[in-house]
């Protein structure tokens, strides 16, 4: 059977008219095409999913104006460049966490042995990863550094600057049980099952903001473990869980920064978003 050809791409004159004849209120055309000539029109209209009107084949809720989907989108925008910042530190925190703790349990090289990890194969993968990452970061100057003073050997505290987020949640969902207990309860007061699960969480919301996804609407792909009290009240795979076990890991500064940004970006956004799209509980400033 032979593929369907290709439609040629609409132009933004003709997307425009698509999204009035499903429903869409244009009150400035103009505007609107100069914000498709910005927005890709099917990254666009992925924020209208929740605003689809169920009783009719692909049309809009009556009232729904352009404004608003563009309103959606920059919302989700800002929310990304928000939870990118506070996973930053945290990012920042476990590489210091855990190139600290090792170094002085196993030594400086004691990362490219694989007796001091709890899965061989999950070190050799790690140990494949990080020479990518290393060639990749060839033109750094703290790597190109180590290639002509150390002949390339990097102590664990070098390493782990140019690892992902991803691999350095890999990284300690490998350590020893009791590495990372130790690094868990010293820093964060919980066991490691948490901090290991919430890192693999993390990482794919590190993923969508970092590549531009969208968040709004979306379900996590991986849920995070909860506390008992904390599961009765939220969904583990709305994006709030999510930001729950981020503030989790952050300092109170860190956490009151977090709260006080969100705050002020629902606010500003109030009149365009349903914050319950996102598992936002009416009192989630609390859960913070």
């Amino acid at each position: 059977m032979e593929p369907r050809p290709i439609k040629h791409a609409k132009t933004f004159e003709e997307q425009l008219l698509i999204l009035q004849a499903r429903g869409i209120i244009v009150d400035n055309p103009q505007e609107a095409l100069a914000a498709l000539q910005k927005v890709n029109y099917y990254r666009l209209v992925a924020y209208g999913l929740t605003l689809k009107d169920e009783s009719k084949e692909d049309a809009y809720l009556e009232g729904t104006t352009f404004s608003k989907l563009i309103s959606m989108y920059e919302f989700d925008k800002k929310l990304r460049q928000i939870l990118l910042g506070a996973l930053e530190s945290i990012e920042i925190a476990f590489r210091a966490h855990i190139s600290y703790h090792h170094s002085h349990e196993y030594g400086a090289l004691g990362y490219l042995e694989s007796a001091n990890f709890s899965n061989p194969a999950y070190h050799e993968k790690f140990m494949s990863n990080l020479d990518r990452f290393i060639k990749d970061s060839k033109t750094e100057l703290f790597v190109a550094h180590h290639h002509t003073k150390y002949s390339g050997v990097f102590p664990v505290w070098v390493a782990i600057e140019v690892l992902s987020f991803s691999t350095l949640s890999m990284l300690f969902k490998n350590l020893k049980n009791k590495d990372k207990q130790y690094i868990s309860k010293h820093y964060y007061n919980v066991h490691f099952k948490y901090t290991q699960s919430w890192l693999h969480t993390l990482t794919t919301i590190r993923n969508i903001c970092a590549h531009h996804g969208r968040l709004y609407g979306k379900k996590l792909s991986i849920q995070p473990q909860l506390f008992d009290d904390i599961r009765e009240k939220v969904s583990t795979d709305d994006i709030f869980t999510a930001i729950i076990v981020l503030s989790k890991l952050l300092s109170s500064n860190e956490r009151l920064n977090l709260s006080t940004s969100l705050k002020a970006l629902i606010d500003e956004y109030d009149e365009y978003i349903d914050i319950t799209h996102l598992g936002f509980p009416k009192d989630w400033d609390n859960h913070l």
